[in-house]
Order: structure tokens, then sequence, then C-alpha cells
């Protein structure tokens, strides 16, 4: 089994950010980094209330590891 949740941050299309946990079926957004990050936390926690985490192959307690697609900056 492993610990490891991982979840993904990206700019929004028109402001903010957005954040996926394809594993948990969990997607929510947020106007800046701290405010997607918390919601992520708390879409994952809904995602896996009630669940038996051996039934997803998680080992508790369970990790969250982000990745943030970011744009480079040209010059």
């Amino acid at each position: 089994m492993q610990r490891t949740v991982h979840a993904f941050i990206r700019a929004g299309n028109e402001s903010g950010f957005v954040a996926e946990c394809p594993q948990l079926h969990a997607m929510t957004q947020g106007k800046d980094l701290n405010e997607v990050v918390a919601n992520l936390q708390e879409a994952i926690a809904l995602a896996l209330d009630g669940e038996d985490l051996s039934d997803l192959g998680l080992a508790a307690p369970p990790v969250v590891v982000v990745s943030m697609e970011l744009t480079p900056a040209v010059a």
C-alpha cells in the first residue's frame, strides 16, 4: 500500500488557481495559492471521509504530494 496521494495545481483559465486530485476524483479552486491549498485539503478530507483507506490502496496516514504547473516567463 502507498501513503501518497498526488494532486496538481494550475492557474485558472481566467483567474485564481485550480487543484485536482484525480486519484480521489476531487477538484477545487481558489483565488490565491493559500486558498486553493486549503480548499484542496478540505476536498481530499471529504473524499476520504468514511472510506476504508485500504480499499483505496492507501496506508494511514496518507500524505498529499502536490505538483504545480507553471508557465515560463518570457523575456
